[in-house]
């Protein structure tokens, strides 16, 4: 399994959320580069890059901070958060992205998320399937949607999607667990998938759960911040 730490980000300092509220932010380090590094250092080869004033603003708005880690790191860098037009897309590859997660974008632009995909392959753009009461909300889950989170992954499957970032927002940022049922349906409904969950985990046994359910990934976040989860543990997992 893909362990994933993340880097969420406003006014180009590392912060944490809790349930995607912008008024309960928590800020770790001025510097997102040091943490990116330490990352590294530790040994973990992937980043997951949350605009989280690009996705209030949509559109990307903290795309030095990527271009940056992008050269100062080897990490796979995945940027979700404002992507919203062509040319945020091209932005956030030009500085380093190896992927882009669309939420908002593929539910209330479905054919420019449908052209993204078909142009850059199924490689490179991550499908955002953030719920709560598994329901969709989009633009950093300001607003909520009627649309049931598994007609609206389905959908872009039959379109080729191949990762899906899913995030419970009720869990997230509470340090209470992850939303496994959410996951063991999505597996259940779409083998193919590679899966990666997001939101809510605490501790090692969290993560150990996640991977007997050979999930493809996990983001951890507010654990690794708080010092639930050290680092050092984590290097223990498949990491490629």
């Amino acid at each position: 399994m893909h362990i994933i730490p993340a880097i969420d980000l406003i006014e180009g300092k590392a912060v944490r959320l809790t349930q995607g509220d912008y008024s309960q932010k928590k800020e770790y380090n001025a510097r997102p580069l040091e943490v990116a590094q330490q990352f590294e250092d530790a040994g973990l080869t992937r980043l997951h890059l949350v605009d989280l004033d690009g996705a209030k603003e949509k559109r990307v708005i903290n795309w030095k901070v990527l271009e940056l880690i992008a050269s100062k790191t080897h990490l796979h860098i995945d940027f979700g958060g404002g992507v919203q037009s062509d040319d945020d897309l091209r932005v956030v590859f030009e500085c380093g992205a190896r992927q882009v997660t669309g939420g908002s974008i593929a539910v209330k632009q479905p054919d420019v998320f449908e052209r993204w995909l078909s142009r850059h392959g199924s490689e490179a753009i991550i499908l955002g399937a953030d719920a709560k009461n598994e329901k969709i909300a989009v633009s950093g889950w300001e607003e909520s949607t009627s649309m049931w989170i598994y007609d609206f992954v389905e959908n872009y499957v039959d379109k080729g999607v191949k990762y899906v970032i899913s995030t419970d927002v009720a869990k997230d940022g509470l340090l209470q667990g992850p939303s496994f049922e959410l996951y063991r349906n999505l597996q259940d409904r779409y083998p193919s998938l590679n899966i990666i969950a997001s939101g809510g985990v605490s501790n090692m046994s969290d993560i150990e759960t996640l991977a007997d359910m050979k999930l493809y990934g996990v983001i951890v976040g507010k654990a690794i911040y708080e010092g639930r989860v050290a680092l050092k543990d984590l290097t223990r997992f498949t990491n490629p």
